[in-house]
């Protein structure tokens, strides 16, 4: 099966991995969507890697299932990485241009932003990207690209984020595990933010929204660059662990109430769908009922707490006045429930709109073009974007059925 130039984007978010098979286009324009599938994992809890085995055998699972479908084999991953062990800072660089000409070069650039990144962290730490928010020329401020231009001071300012060294190996690991190498290593919210936020959106300020299973990943875009990024611990599965909790059933059943007839906000239930809803308890047995309009009595604090949490830590980072103009872009899994932007509207007391991943540069598989494959879909678009970081590591890729065995002897032995 072909191979060569098949992209995979490969999302291991919160408790599930998630990835999108594609090829770049014949136009040289954006990508070419083949196929896409997902994977419960018990291996993941926050985006940190809790069992290796699970973890290789859900991304096996995930990747295997596209690649039949898509008729092809994947290589190398461009592999999404969230939780709270990522964590983000401003910082500023500065080079003098001593020659005679004073013309900045690309090389220029690149030293100043390697005087930008070069911070003290801990040995436990590395960083994963340090993303330019602009630079400036003898103190002038607002020149995206200085490359050709003439200075004698060049300055950089910077947002650097950092990874868990521990963590990432671990991710890391566990595809290596499930027979595939890592090509490259990206931070979700970045790949989100390129897929779902608008260029206009970034010039004005926006706040993004990724709400996860498990965790938040926020970012506050202006002038065109991102300025702020957070992880926060809580996302859409507090939501479906309340429902199982407070009709005692199985997670699996609250996930799928939660589903088919949770709502975020009273004011969309009437009279008409506010009836009965029949399910068994946690013992798998038990005839259960419960009205619509019950549920909300679960889903409502959870909900009002996840935006108070976020409306909290968007004062705190001192980049609020920012959001004004554009308002929010809600994505990930849990945008999915009915009326969760009319809620993030109300209570964050600003404009809130659903940020569905369609671009141009999407080809191919519209179906696939939906909120659950956000990050994977933004993964392949930021592949080879050339982002400064550390990246990740690789790792040799077995083929086929001696790759399953592979896998197979690794959790036996």
């Amino acid at each position: 099966m072909p191979r060569s130039d098949v992209l995979c984007g490969l999302d291991m978010g919160s408790g599930r991995v998630t990835c999108v098979l594609a090829r770049p286009a014949q136009d040289g324009d954006g990508v070419q969507v083949l196929a896409g599938a997902a994977a419960p994992c018990r291996g993941l809890k926050g985006g940190v890697v809790v069992n290796i085995a699970e973890t290789a055998r859900s991304v096996s699972i995930a990747i295997e299932e596209a690649e039949a479908a898509a008729k092809v084999e994947v290589k190398d991953v461009v592999l999404g990485v969230r939780g709270a062990h990522l964590q983000s800072f401003n910082n500023r660089g500065a080079i003098n241009i001593a020659r005679t000409d004073k013309e900045i070069t690309a090389e220029d650039v690149q030293n100043v932003i390697e005087n930008a990144k070069a911070v003290p962290i801990s040995s436990d730490r590395e960083i994963l990207h340090v993303v330019p928010q602009g630079y400036a020329l003898d103190r002038q401020r607002g020149v995206p690209n200085p490359v050709g231009m003439e200075a004698s001071l060049l300055e950089v300012e910077v947002h650097i984020v950092t990874a868990s060294g521990t963590h990432l190996s671990n991710i890391i690991k566990s595809v290596n595990k499930a027979g595939f190498s890592v090509g490259e290593s990206v931070y979700n919210l970045l790949a989100v933010g390129d897929l779902a936020v608008t260029p206009e959106e970034k010039e004005l300020g926006c706040l993004l929204i990724d709400l996860g299973g498990q965790t938040i990943s926020l970012g506050i875009y202006s002038e065109g660059f991102l300025r702020y990024s957070k992880e926060l611990p809580l996302g859409s599965d507090f939501i479906t662990r309340d429902l199982a909790y407070g009709l005692r059933t199985s997670l699996t059943t609250a996930q799928s109430i939660k589903e088919r007839h949770g709502v975020a906000l009273s004011g969309l239930l009437n009279g008409e769908q506010d009836g009965e809803i029949a399910f068994v308890g946690v013992d798998g047995r038990t005839p259960h009922k419960i009205r619509t309009k019950t549920l909300l009595d679960y889903i409502q604090p959870r909900i009002e707490q996840i935006f108070s949490v976020v409306a909290k830590d968007l004062q705190a980072s001192n980049h609020s006045d920012l959001v004004a103009p554009s308002g929010a872009v809600l994505t990930g899994g849990g945008a999915l429930l009915k009326g969760m932007a009319e809620a993030a509207s109300e209570l964050l007391e600003m404009p809130v709109r659903i940020g569905n991943p369609h671009r141009d540069t999407l080809r191919g598989r519209e179906d696939l073009q939906t909120l659950p494959y956000a990050a994977a879909l933004g993964l392949l678009l930021s592949s080879g974007q050339g982002r400064t970081g550390e990246g990740g590591e690789g790792g040799a890729r077995k083929g086929g059925w001696r790759r399953r065995l592979s896998v197979l002897f690794q959790d036996v032995f």
